[in-house]
């Protein structure tokens, strides 16, 4: 069986690479296609792939202004010549699902969302510090990108949601139902330490992570907080906080391990599609604090391995965490809950739906 794998873009690390780099490993003789590939921003594995580019990659200044580019995104995943497989296994929050496969071949779509700038504009603009004439042209633009968008729904044979809320959004947007298979976690040996006194949180610093709440709740209750990754709004973050609140940049798998399970409870503010780094906080035995929308509500369970806060502000967090320091966990329970997050549970389950898929299709 040939097979094909798509991805939006490689140029950033986080969540979707990680679901990448499972797939990757089911096929790991699959090529990649993707529209722009920055080997300097992604692991080096990657460069042991077969990984090809669309004719993006040689747009001027691609690195910078790559967001700039996004009604272009259609038409570079519509040139992908992909006649010749039989599976194509496409991992989208934007564009990927576009891709135009032969007729006789199955395409299954593991969609992490529906493109988030296009169907929830008016939230993405407010957090991206638009001037007035691009908010005034982008929703605009986006019409045809939404278009395009519903369009190509139908090229998908079957989806696959990380979670219930996107598979409510693909529900919504496309009129399809989906599938629910989490994303994968890579779960570390459990070493189980006592918890030190000081909160974690992180990943990429940018806008809709909402981790200007964490700074704001932590510099409030002068509690010790410290924030792993980079972003595009560090230099803000750091401008909010106060001497309390520790930016440490890129960390190593190692280092992010060893902050998982030293630290009091692991703060998540943002309304993530799924999120994975709760769970890997919880593979730790660490207790989650999160805003309860989004994909938390299918991982943290309130009062067993954590609890939510209600309303996404700095004061709801803040109250959260007061009351939250006279809570108790058990982190073997914490622990165990993660292990049905597992990578090995992941790959089995995407092998059962592709093979359920395949055998429907030869009928």
């Amino acid at each position: 069986m040939r097979v094909a794998i798509i991805h939006d873009y490689l140029n950033q690390y986080g969540g979707a690479e990680r679901v990448l780099e499972a797939l990757h490993d089911l096929y790991p003789q699959a090529p990649v296609y993707t529209s722009i590939y920055d080997a300097d921003a992604m692991p080096a594995s990657y460069r042991g792939w077969d990984i090809r580019t669309s004719w993006m990659q040689q747009l001027p200044g691609w690195r910078r202004h790559f967001r700039k580019y996004f009604l272009l995104y259609p038409s570079a995943f519509e040139s992908f010549d992909l006649s010749q497989y039989d599976l194509i296994l496409s991992s989208s929050s934007a564009y990927a699902k576009g891709v135009i496969p032969a007729p006789h071949a199955l395409h299954i779509c593991y969609c992490h969302t529906p493109m988030r700038f296009a169907w929830r504009t008016d939230d993405y603009v407010s957090r991206e510090g638009f001037g007035q004439l691009q908010r005034t042209v982008l929703p605009v633009a986006l019409s045809y990108v939404r278009l395009w968008d519903v369009s190509t729904a139908p090229r998908v044979d079957c989806f696959i949601a990380n979670s219930r809320a996107v598979e409510a959004r693909i529900k919504r947007y496309y009129g399809r139902d989906a599938l629910v298979i989490p994303p994968p976690v890579d779960l570390a040996p459990f070493c189980p330490r006592p918890p030190g006194e000081f909160y974690l949180a992180g990943g990429r610093l940018i806008p809709y992570k909402r981790l200007d709440l964490a700074v704001r709740a932590f510099t409030a209750l002068k509690l010790p907080l410290k924030i792993f990754g980079d972003g595009r709004d560090r230099a803000e973050l750091q401008r909010l906080a106060g001497p309390n609140v520790e930016f440490l940049g890129q960390v190593s798998e190692q280092q992010r391990h060893e902050l998982f399970a030293e630290c009091r409870a692991f703060v998540f503010p943002g309304e993530e599609d799924f999120g994975i780094t709760p769970l890997e906080a919880m593979a730790a035995g660490r207790p989650v604090i999160a805003y309860g929308a989004g994909g938390a509500l299918d991982t943290v369970i309130e009062g067993v391995t954590g609890r939510f806060f209600a309303e996404q502000s700095a004061g709801a967090l803040a109250a959260a965490v007061a009351a939250s320091r006279a809570d108790t966990y058990d982190p073997m329970v914490i622990r165990q809950h993660a292990e049905a997050f597992g990578r090995e549970l992941f790959i089995e389950r995407i092998r059962a739906v592709v093979d359920q898929q395949m055998r429907a299709r030869a009928r």
